[in-house]
């Protein structure tokens, strides 16, 4: 349900004891931070309510986080469980759409229809400046920009086949200096193919994960991906 006429999102990961532990280091009582949210910021949330979010039954939407961290004298993020999507991260900087998308060189309404559709657009420039922005490793930034599944098939194809090809399409979606993807490509698929010489349970058990859908397919991506970050040191 949206209470201020704006489109509803999914609300960052809330961090429940953390509001709690804020609260209590400040002296105040529930009652005191649903004053502090109508007086401050005209929001009519009552006493029960700031405690079903201590309690992790209720969460508070993005206007409602950043007053309840303007109350507690903190920084939103510091009421935020780890992020995952760029709106998390995001709200983690404390930074508006327009902010960000001007540090990105693009408008408020581009970058954020980017945002709400969890898919990442921008050019190389601008993926660089998002990272930088919002302090985004690699690794942040492929999960943030909705882009782990791609790089799992690629890794996926360049272990199993020839890794050359796949050199300039990793490097189009990873924020990693050409050069380090295609030293980590290339140990990648030596390790593999090592492994499926010396062992042939390996081999056998490698192909079929390698072109599976199911359990066992999503298991062999998840290894991929989890060896290409571990070898890229990031």
């Amino acid at each position: 349900m949206d209470f201020y006429g704006g489109p509803v999102h999914p609300t960052p990961p809330f961090n429940a004891p953390a509001a709690r532990r804020l609260r209590e280091a400040l002296g105040m009582a529930p009652g005191h931070v649903a004053y502090g949210l109508a007086a401050q910021y005209g929001l009519r949330i009552s006493a029960e309510t700031v405690i079903a979010w201590e309690r992790g039954l209720a969460t508070p939407g993005e206007r409602e986080l950043t007053a309840l961290a303007g109350v507690l004298w903190c920084a939103p993020g510091e009421l935020l469980a780890a992020a995952a999507t760029l709106r998390e991260h995001r709200m983690t900087r404390d930074l508006s759409v327009d902010d960000l998308a001007r540090q990105l060189g693009m408008t408020g309404a581009s970058y954020l229809r980017m945002e709400e559709s969890g898919r990442w657009r921008g050019n190389e420039k601008q993926s660089a400046a998002l990272c930088r922005a919002l302090d985004l490793t690699a690794a942040q930034f492929l999960t943030a920009t909705g882009r782990d599944a791609d790089l799992a098939e690629l890794l996926s194809s360049a272990v199993t086949t020839r890794w050359q090809a796949y050199v300039r399409p990793v490097a189009k979606i990873v924020p990693l200096d050409r050069a380090l993807i295609q030293n980590v490509l290339e140990q990648l698929h030596a390790d593999y193919q090592a492994l499926m010489v010396s062992t042939l349970s390996w081999s056998s058990t490698g192909q079929e994960r390698a072109g599976s859908t199911g359990d066992a397919g999503r298991a062999f991506l998840s290894r991929v991906v989890e060896q290409f970050w571990r070898t890229a040191g990031v």
